[in-house]
This record gives C-alpha cells, structure tokens and sequence, in this order.
C-alpha cells in the first residue's frame, strides 16, 4: 500500500496544527505548551492516522465492531466481555507497523535529535485530556524505552490500551462511542528528574480553587501518579493581590520508595526508608512552581478551566510533560446548597463588569469582587466556606454564584430570595427556602445581630469615608511617584505587591463604605411607607432628584453639561470643536490659553481624568489619557446645553415628591423625613464615590502594563505596546524574574486577541444553571403593549429609542431619545445628560444606573429582560418611571 495523505508523525507545531483529532487530546496540549514557549522534552507525536491505518492494515476492524455491538456497561466485566478483550489487544501486539509508518517515525525521531536517547512512549487518545473527560490512567505509557523494537512495541502496547476492559468501561460510562475515539502516540525524551509530580491549579480533594495544590517526590512522577506512594504536599494561596503564589502550607510525605529509570530500559520502584524526613522541593522552587503553574492555568485554561499538570525537576528548572483540564472538581458550596444546583448570574455584576475582561486584568478583577463579596458576609460574623469565591468566568465574563449569594444573605441576616433579587437586579430564580420566617428562635436572634453588626460597620465606614478615601488616594499616589520609566524591572514585582495590599485593604471596606448608599435609603423606605402605601416607591425615587451631597458619577456630568454652555459661548473653544481638523487629544495644543473652556477642562480632567468607559478593566484608557468621549458629548450638546433648566425641572420634580409627602406625613415627623433625605442623598454620594476611588486604586496596574508593553515592545517580546494587555501578569512576571525569556508570547497574545474578539461577538447567557448557559425570555408585552420593569427613577417621558450596546455609540443618541442598554456604568452617565430617559435590560433600584437617572431626574425604568430585542431602534415609546412601564408606540 502507497502512503496517502498528511504526515503520520507531527513535530509540536505539527501536533498543534493537527488538533486533537490528529494529535490526540496528550499530544495537542503538549504542541499548545510548546507553541506558547513552556520548556518541554524534545518529541513529537505518532497521529491518529497512524492507528487508523494499523487497524484496517491488520484486518482488526470486524473484531472492534463486534466489541462494540456485544460489550455494554452491564457485562463489560465479565470473563467473555474480557475475553474478547484480551484476543483484540494481542492481535493489535502481534501486529505490524506499515514500513512507510515506520520509516517516517524513524526518520523524525533521527531529524528530533532523540533516535537514540531514552524515550516516553505515550498514549494520546483523540478524546482524552479534554474538558468533558480526562482518561486519567486509562490508557497505557511506557517509560524509558530503548531502540526501535522497543519503541515500535510500546506504540502498540499504547495502541491496545484503547481496548482494555477499563479503556471501555469509561467509555461507556461517559458515553462515548468507540467509533468516536482512536489513539495517537506521544513520543518524547526522557526529561531528567530529580524530583517529579503533579500540580492542579485548584484542591481537587475539596473543590477550593483559591488554592494550588501540588504532589512531589523524587525521582520520575510515577510514583506520584500511580499512587505507589504518599508524596509531599504543598498548598499554594494563588491570591492575584501577590506576583508569585505563597506558599501556605505543606506536608512531607513517608515517600517509602521512589521510581528510578533502569540501565536495560523501563523503570523500577526503589524502597527507601529515610525520604520522609525529606522535603522533596525547597520552599522557593515550589513557589517558583506555582507561578509556572499559573501560567498554565492563564494560557490554556483562560482563567475558567482548571488544569491538571505533570512536572520534572533537573536540579535547575522545571520542565513540563502533561498538562489537561481537571473534570471532576468536588461541588465546593455552602452545606444547604450541595444538592442543589448552582445558579450563575451576571445580574449585578452586568452593571459594572459587563465586558469581556482583558486577559492581564481578567484575575485581579475576579479576586477584587471575591474579597467584596467575602468580606460582606465575614466581617459581619457569618461563616464563609474557607476560600469560598463567588465568582468565575464564563466566555470572559464575570458572574456571580447567586444560589450561594442569596443563601448566605438569607443565612446570614435573613433576607429572603424574593427581596434579595429585585435590589441585585438580573433574571436569576430563587433558591427554595423553607423558613420563610428567618428570625425566629435563638438563630432568628443570631441573624439580627448580624444585621445590626453590619449596620454598624456600615456606620462606621461612612463616618469615615471622607478619611478612607483620601488615605487610598496617598497610599497610590506615594506608590506611582512620578511614573515608572525609572523603575528597573524587578521592582515591578515589589510595586505589584503593595499594590495589591492597598486593593486589598481597600475592597474589605467596599461593601460597608458603599452599604452607607443602601441602609439609609432603606430607612427613609420603611419610614415613609407607613404614610405613602404603594406610592412609597415613585416619591422616595422623586426625593432623590437633585441632591446636594455631589455624587461622583453624577457631578462630572453636571460638569459636561457647564462645559457645554461654557463652550458654546467661547469662541476659542466653538472654534476647536467644529473645526474639520477636530482631533480630541489635542486639545491642551489647539486651544489657546486665553480661552475659559480649556482652564475649566483642565480642572475636569484633574478631577475625573482617571475614570473611562467600562473602567473597571485597565485596557480602557482613562480619560485623561484619551477624552476623545468626552468632547463627543461636549460637542453633540453644546447647542442645547442648559443647566439652569436641568436644575428647574429637578426642584420641580423633588417639589413634586415633597408636596406630597407634606400632605400625608404628621408635621412633627416632617423634620425626621428631611433628615433622612439628606442622608440617603449623603449615602448615594459615598456609595458612588467609593466605585470612583477603587477605579483610580486600580490604575497603577495600567500605569505599570503601559511602561512594561513599551518596553517589552522594544525588545522584541510583544509585538505593540498595547500586547501588554493581552498578557497575563504570570507571563510578566515570570520574564521580570528571569524564568522565561517570552518566546511564543506573540504567538500566545495572537491567540487571546482572536479568542477575545470571539467572545466579544457571542451574548452574554443571563443565567447559567449548573453548566447550561439560559437566556431570559424577552419581556412579554401586555394588551396595552406595555413592557413591565423596575420603577428605578421617578418621571414620564417619551421620545425615539436609541439601542446603544456600547458608549462609544453614544453618538446616535440625539437630545431628546430615549436610552435604551444593556446595562450602565459610570462611563454611561454622560449620555443621561441628553437622554429624556432610561430603559435597560438589567439593574435594581440600588445599581449605579438607578442613582444617577434619580439625582439626574431622568425617568427611568431597568430589568426588562431582552428590551434590547423587544424594542425596535427608532421606535416611539413612552417611559413611566413611576410605575416601571414602558410603553411602545
């Protein structure tokens, strides 16, 4: 027979290139190692094709399809099904490799430079090592194989592991046709181990993925792997806060013997009695270990899928053999919820983390909402599983484990599922809870407490606000100096670290200093609906116009709209603005110094220049690097700019409110509301103001990305400065220490921009039950085709929709229109200003989209699911704010 087709053997670009169909599930993880410039052993692998053509070379198809159609899950064990077995897999042994197989796989070892070297002989079956199964010891591998009859007998050996009685029984059980799996072979070099083992990139004991947990002894990982032994163990805390993972925790093993290579070929167990005493790695090469570790999990597992790692030791580095993702991680939950399945939501989340997060961002981002969400319940004196994240990626995107929020909410202070959601806003069900009366009893009283210990600390926090803020300001300001052109490259790594202790800090205060917005808005709700009933909602919304408090995301567009007027009455500035040479970034250049508006932007960048649109990811450049946005609102409302009209029809909506609760509030309770109004509108302003405070802590992660991607440029690692951002802090910091020169970080970043754009283009599922992606039906429209939502800013208006999916198409929002997103952050808040309202597809009555549109008088109405396919661009509606309808016309 003539050889037909593609190559039989793949070099490591070849495995990658031919995917796990050709390559097998073993040997294309291997070619994604070694493109991404991870150290392996020099090989390659035997492909699928080559297995294919042994079997119908042999004449072994007729005994495969008999095994198929008589072995099931129900007899696999028994002595026929085994028999039948056993005669498959030593016809496959005694068969023979087609010369021309042959001679290519001899001439690539030759080519590889490993012809003549020790060898391990691999099996790599197309459907193993993936995300849905592993195959973990299934399939057979032989180690230390010496000449080609050895070699070409291991490959044969690996061939007829596909159809041992275990091979088939996990088949069957993960219901996997046989048709749909063949093997190919990794062939590659001994790596030379002075200490070898496994690293998971999570506790696959307990299901903690806070946490590294790495196997070790010495010798080759045989040991370790087959379980002959009871290794070292290190625990590794992988906080993003930190560069390199910390060590946290570790035991020796009784290590009562080790693997060792034999002179003959093959390997052997060797007894020892003293190893115990042992510790197989120092403490720093296991650190060193996990960074390694962490660059696997960000290169291959995108921060969303878990990895399973084999690594050797040389005496000098670590050099990689496998890596897969782990399946079967245990269900790490709160007790009430481990039968239950688990509801991921991207409710809250969509209104500040709505996009897909750069890849250098995409872990300090997931630990900041994390210690956010941990702190909020263990600071009031609930106890949180150990570790326990709220959150994770799917497709990019951040969501929030809401089966475990609501549990711990209910848990904690006796929140019920069905008040929790409207406030968190998304489109997630309840968890079943069967107490619907929480406070009763002694863990009735121990919920009360909770809640009036986390009202203190909420009081506590706002009281000092004023100081928390202005100390996290220093604290970034004495950190980034004048820049860090001038910081030598390992001092990234110790900026990064006290960095990382300010975020952290500061996120444990998050929840208390942004609850001052929650709990004094919720009391002047409970005071006022004794008097008010069902319109408690629409007055409390109208009472909330126009503060004087200065809330952050409301005051810099208050600030455009002044610059606006100020700009149409400037004839330095109109000039600029309309000029056909127009060019945003210039304008420090372009506009004179005589003229006003250009001294009043000035103070408007100083003050607001570090926030950006979708600002919680530090790919975004800031405001002050580019405000290109902000002209393009200044412009499109300079010629109907009117402040003193906005603050007219504001008194006139707040005078609206207050009337009304003059006539149904006692007098003598009057000075008490006043008092509440204050300090809710004085809550808003912090809560805001917190969110603006952890944008600028964030920004020396930018600052730092932006020196390095310059530099890095330069010396021929990445591509463009703006690379940077598609690394992950584990590849610089491993270049920074010297354990990685970059080579394949351009092919890696090439990888994640693809793989970024692809997630860009797919929607965001509302909801994920357990592992099903669910998107929320579209609102149904009513006889009155009526959309019903949530009354989040008080008020009617009507005009033509706008569907805007991303601020920078703010532009086609014309005065007038009404705003129809997604979501909203601050980056949003200047298209309010000519919006004459508001309608999104998420949000609660305490997201920052309901702030703003209250403080700004825009009638708003949030969490309709799929407004954004419901209503039609163009379309007339009409908002009502008051009741949380939109009306299509």
């Amino acid at each position: 027979m003539e050889k037909v087709g593609s190559e039989f053997f793949f070099s490591w670009p070849g495995a990658f290139q031919a995917g796990v169909e050709g390559a097998g599930g073993k040997g294309w993880n291997l070619g994604r190692l070694d493109r991404y410039g991870f150290r392996i052993p020099a090989g390659g692998v035997l492909g699928a094709g080559a297995y294919q053509s042994f079997i119908e070379e042999n004449n072994l198809l007729d005994d495969m399809k008999e095994i198929s159609k008589s072995v099931n899950t129900g007899n696999v064990g028994e002595k026929a099904a085994e028999q039948k077995l056993f005669l498959l897999r030593e016809k496959i042994k005694a068969g023979a490799l087609s010369s021309y197989v042959q001679q290519e796989l001899i001439s690539s070892l030759v080519n590889i430079g490993i012809f003549d070297k020790p060898l391990a002989v691999r099996s790599s079956a197309t459907a193993e090592d993936s995300g849905q199964a592993s195959f973990a010891g299934i399939h057979e591998s032989h180690l230390n194989v010496l000449g080609t009859d050895n070699i070409l007998s291991a490959i044969k050996g690996c061939f007829a592991s596909l159809w041992s009685p275990r091979a088939v029984a996990y088949r069957r059980k993960m219901k996997i046709k046989d048709t749909a799996v063949s093997q190919a072979v990794v062939i590659m070099e001994m790596a030379e181990a002075k200490a070898a083992g496994v690293g998971f990139t999570c506790d696959p004991q307990t299901g903690r993925e806070d946490l590294f947990v790495v196997n070790a002894n010495f010798g080759l990982g045989e040991s370790v792997v087959s379980g002959a032994i009871e290794p070292d163990t290190y625990y590794l805390d992988v906080s993003a806060y930190r560069a390199v993972p910390q060590l946290v925790s570790k035991k020796n093993g009784s290590k009562l013997g080790m693997t060792m290579i034999c002179a003959s070929g093959g390997t052997k167990f060797e007894p020892f009695e003293n190893l115990a005493s042992q510790q197989v790695l120092p403490d720093k090469n296991i650190e060193k270990l996990g960074l390694l570790l962490m660059r696997v999990y960000e290169s291959l597992g995108d921060c969303e899928e878990h990895q399973d790692v084999e690594w050797a030791f040389d005496g000098q580095d670590f050099v990689l053999l496998q890596a897969r993702p782990v399946t079967a991680l245990p269900y790490y939950n709160f007790e009430a919820l481990k039968d239950k399945t688990k509801i991921w939501s991207n409710g809250n989340y969509r209104d500040a983390v709505p996009m897909v997060i750069s890849p250098l961002h995409r872990r300090v981002m997931k630990n900041v909402i994390d210690t956010i969400q941990f702190t909020s319940f263990a600071k009031p004196g609930y106890r949180i599983p150990d570790g326990f994240q709220f959150s994770r990626y799917f497709r990019g995107r951040l969501y929030c484990n809401l089966s475990a929020l609501q549990c711990a909410n209910y848990d904690s202070t006796g929140v019920l599922p069905k008040d929790f959601n409207p406030f968190w806003g998304g489109h997630q069900p309840e968890i079943e809870i069967d107490d619907t009366d929480p406070y009763q009893g002694e863990i009735g009283l121990e919920r009360q407490g909770r809640a009036m210990k986390g009202v203190s600390l909420i009081m506590e926090a706002a009281a000092g606000a004023a100081g928390t803020f202005a100390e996290v300001a220093h604290q970034v300001k004495s950190l980034t100096g004048a820049g860090f052109a001038q910081t030598p490259d390992p001092g990234f790594i110790d900026t990064y670290n006290e960095l990382g202790q300010i975020i952290k800090n500061y996120c444990e205060k998050y929840t208390f200093l942004s609850g001052a917005g929650t709990w004094p808005l919720m009391l002047l709700l409970q005071k006022l609906a004794g008097y008010l009933g069902p319109r408690t909602m629409i007055v409390l919304n109208g009472l909330m116009v126009g503060g004087e408090s200065g809330i952050t995301s409301a005051d810099h567009g208050y600030c455009l709209i002044e610059l606006a007027r100020l700009a149409r009455e400037d004839q330095d500035a109109r000039q600029y603005l309309t000029s056909n040479k127009f060019d945003a970034r210039s304008w420090e250049a372009d506009l004179p110094e005589r003229a006003p508006f250009k001294e009043e932007f000035r103070k408007f960048i100083k003050q607001y220049g570090h926030r950006a649109v979708y600002e919680l990811d530090i790919i975004n450049p800031r405001w002050k690097e580019d405000p290109s946005y902000l002209m393009d609102i200044i412009r499109s409302t300079m010629p109907t700019a009117n402040p003193d009209q906005w603050k007219a029809l504001q008194k006139e909506k707040f005078d609206q409110a207050w009337q009304e609760v003059t006539e149904k509030v006692p007098p003598d309770v009057l000075a008490e509301i006043q008092k509440g109004i204050r300090e809710a509108q004085d809550g808003a302003a912090v809560r805001e103001m917190t969110k603006s405070v952890l944008v600028m802590a964030l920004e020396p992660y930018r600052l730092m990305a932006l020196e390095m991607g310059n530099r890095f440029s330069q010396r021929g690692i990445i591509e463009g400065p703006g690379d940077i951002f598609y690394c992950s802090w584990s590849d610089l910091v491993s270049i920074l220490e010297g354990d990685w020169d970059g080579e394949g970080l351009m092919t890696l970043v090439a990888a994640r921009k693809e793989s970024q754009r692809e997630k860009e283009e797919l929607a965001p599922p509302d909801v994920i039950l357990g592992k099903k992606p669910v998107f929320a039906e579209p609102a149904a429209l009513s006889s009155a085709d009526c959309l019903q939502g949530v009354a989040a800013a008080t008020g009617k208006a009507s005009g033509i929709a706008r569907l805007i999916r991303h601020p920078n198409e703010g532009n086609r929002l014309k005065p007038g229109d009404v705003l129809v997103a997604p979501s909203t952050d601050p980056g949003w808040t200047p298209l309010f200003l000519k919006a004459c309202a508001v309608v999104m597809e998420t949000g609660g009555h305490l997201s920052h989209g309901s702030i703003v549109a209250r403080e700004f008088g825009v009638p708003a109405v949030v969490n309709i699911p799929g407004v954004m396919k419901v209503i039609k661009e163009g379309q007339k509606v009409v908002v009502d704010g008051d009741e949380g309808k939109v009306f299509l016309q």
